[in-house]
């Protein structure tokens, strides 16, 4: 059972980043889902989180009305859509896994957890 995500890099303020989270061994359509981020020397932080049908969404305060979360269970994908990223979002951005099908902001719910992807924003 894996999660990859893959879609970090450089970006100047401003800009804007996809994320992708690939799930494979086993479908998690039926899993909420959620994105977590660390920055160095910071503890993991809750970004974003949705259900197994799209229906419930969370975001962290500091991220709301900048990014989109969403998932295709078609492919078995979530995404992060991030926009207007400022240099304090720069951090690895790992997707995880519940056990449950509703989103939570809490570290512990989550039971799969991907390799991260890097996004730094330069100012």
């Amino acid at each position: 059972v894996q999660l990859q995500a893959s879609g970090g890099g450089l970006v100047q303020a401003g800009g804007s980043l996809r994320l992708s989270c690939a799930a494979s061994g086993r479908t998690f359509n039926n899993n909420g889902m959620a994105w977590f981020r660390q920055a160095p020397g910071k503890e993991r932080e809750f970004v974003a989180s949705i259900s197994w049908n799209g229906g419930s969404i969370f975001y962290a305060d500091s991220v709301k009305g900048r990014f989109t979360i969403s998932r295709d269970n078609r492919k078995n994908t979530m995404y992060l859509e991030m926009n207007s990223l400022k240099p304090e979002d720069t951090a690895v951005y790992s997707c995880a896994a519940a056990l449950g099908g509703w989103p939570s902001r809490a570290l512990h719910d989550y039971r799969y957890w991907g390799q991260g992807t890097l996004v730094t924003v330069s100012s």
